[in-house]
């Protein structure tokens, strides 16, 4: 339990009502019960603050006369982002309580470097020259290769493979089943066979970045591969050799980043879209679920490649006449050339 006025303490915010008021968990406002703390971050919300059967609610100052009517209340500008920051501020009290350990199963390589307060779990395999920085943790069966460097209070999952070489900076999440430093997909056609093209390069990771479940994210050919800081990528996200994404730019899951493209800062790509090799996109680019860019984009803005879904039988018909398309352009533009122009028009 922790009282509200210990979370005000800590966190900011302006408290309305009992400070005593004890919570002990986080809730939606619509499941929460008389010991959970909820938010209500957009007046469109307001009527679930009379029916709600939270202890106390994180409002914004437009809100706080009905949210103090019916009980204690935290009032901030942006209860969204308080609300994350509470979450950050309670998942660390839980994490206070575990003792940093080095499990008897994991295989450290001598010449390994661990820092201070490392938390090594079951069967982690640390190769020759890795650093790991202080208060780091690695979860169950993860790889750490050869020279890697994990920097400090980075959170790895089980199963995560970080290739030799490659680079995570401090405070980064890294969820299971991630693979950094895969081989980058290179090879030259030579008489029908394919010859593999060894990817050199590694993976440079920022600070404060997240990555999703099943992520992938290719070494680079000659060049690192390069995520800057702040970025934030989804679950089942491929990244492939040598691109580069900007500092604050988030991915949803599925998408698919061909080699040596490159993001700039603070884009958004929605879910399952693709970005095609060698291509640029300028910073604050945001690109909808499902598109396929297939240009680079030098200006910011929202952008859009999708063909509306609709019943099979009128989508096939539609496909169909695409297919015609640049027959009908070929056409139309000889029609426009037989066409006599304006200036030799004679007046009637």
């Amino acid at each position: 339990m922790v009282s509200l006025a210990s979370l005000v303490h800590a966190l900011g915010g302006r408290l309305v009502g009992h400070g005593e008021c004890q919570v002990s968990r986080l809730a939606p406002i619509e499941s929460a019960d008389g010991v959970s703390l909820s938010f209500v971050s957009h007046p469109r919300y307001a009527a679930r603050i009379a029916t709600t059967q939270a202890a106390a609610l994180i409002v914004s100052p437009a809100l706080e006369a009905a949210a103090s009517e019916r009980g204690p209340c935290i009032v901030t500008d942006d209860p969204y982002l308080y609300f994350a920051r509470l979450t950050q501020w309670w998942r660390a009290r839980q994490r206070a309580s575990i003792e940093p350990s080095i499990d008897a199963t994991a295989q450290i390589h001598p010449s390994a470097h661990l820092g201070h307060g490392v938390t090594v779990a079951p069967f982690v395999v640390i190769e020759a020259g890795a650093l790991v920085g202080d208060g780091v943790v690695l979860g169950a069966h993860t790889v750490v290769g050869a020279n890697a460097r994990i920097g400090a209070n980075s959170r790895l999952a089980p199963r995560v493979t970080v290739g030799e070489d490659c680079q995570i900076g401090d405070r980064c999440v890294v969820h299971a089943g991630v693979v950094i430093g895969a081989d980058g997909f290179g090879f030259a056609l030579h008489q029908g066979r394919w010859v593999k093209i060894e990817q050199l390069g590694a993976v440079r990771i920022g600070h404060d970045v997240e990555i999703g479940a099943n992520t992938c994210i290719d070494r680079g050919a000659l060049d690192d591969t390069v995520i800057e800081d702040g970025v934030k990528l989804d679950n089942l996200i491929q990244i492939g050799h040598n691109v580069r994404i900007g500092a604050h730019t988030a991915m949803a899951g599925c998408v698919g980043v061909a080699g040596s493209a490159t993001i700039g800062a603070h884009c958004t790509v929605g879910g399952g879209a693709v970005v095609l090799g060698h291509l640029q996109l300028a910073d604050r680019v945001n690109i909808s679920a499902a598109s396929v860019v297939m240009r680079s984009i030098t200006q910011p803005g929202h952008y859009s490649g999708i063909f509306p879904i609709d019943d099979n039988a009128n989508w096939e018909k539609n496909a169909a006449s695409l297919k015609q398309l640049s027959r009908l352009r070929q056409r139309l533009v000889a029609l426009e050339r037989a066409l006599p122009t304006h200036s030799s028009q004679t007046e009637p």
